[in-house]
């Protein structure tokens, strides 16, 4: 990956698409990395489009908003259609394969993840969808450690949650 990577997470509200770039900035910098993380979502929050974006960087940080995306995780098919066009040609589109049936046209490299069925079937809850996808491209692009990942993680989320949430984002490491 090149030295500075810029990644946009993004899906409905309620799906973590937010959390799971605030960890991935967090681990970012756990790794000695500059990182900075925006976010955006829709007035009524629940169901509007909600994205997180992460630059990680070696040197410093110019601009903190993502121009174009190395990295792309769409996690569901509105996202999909509204951001495609900005992942860079040589860059990387994961798709939540269960929430997205049009993948766009790109000559960036595509991975799909069956995210939100794995689970629900897993964990019983798709909430846990936004942590498989952040294993996924956590082994996919390598930018950051997986170690610093999982400290983040327990950082990040409720003392009661924290197992799954690990558990989960092994998962989507398995699935990567």
């Amino acid at each position: 990956m090149p030295r500075k990577v810029e990644v946009r997470i993004s899906g409905s509200g309620g799906q973590g698409a937010v959390l799971a770039s605030q960890i991935l900035g967090r681990a970012a910098v756990y790794d000695g990395k500059n990182a900075v993380q925006t976010q955006s979502y829709g007035a009524e929050a629940r169901g509007s489009i909600a994205r997180g974006e992460v630059i990680i960087s070696d040197a410093r940080i110019g601009f903190p908003s993502v121009r174009k995306c190395d990295v792309f995780v769409a996690m569901n098919q509105e996202s999909s259609d509204t951001f495609w066009r900005d992942i860079e040609k040589d860059g990387v589109l994961i798709v939540d394969a269960d929430n997205i049936s049009r993948i766009p046209k790109t000559k960036a490299k595509v991975y799909k993840v069956s995210a939100t069925e794995t689970a629900r079937k897993t964990f019983g809850d798709k909430m846990y969808a936004n942590m498989i996808m952040l294993g996924a491209l956590t082994r996919i692009t390598r930018i950051v450690s997986k170690k610093s990942v999982e400290k983040a993680i327990a950082e990040a989320v409720s003392t009661k949650t924290v197992k799954t949430n690990l558990k989960a984002y092994r998962k989507g490491l398995e699935l990567g």
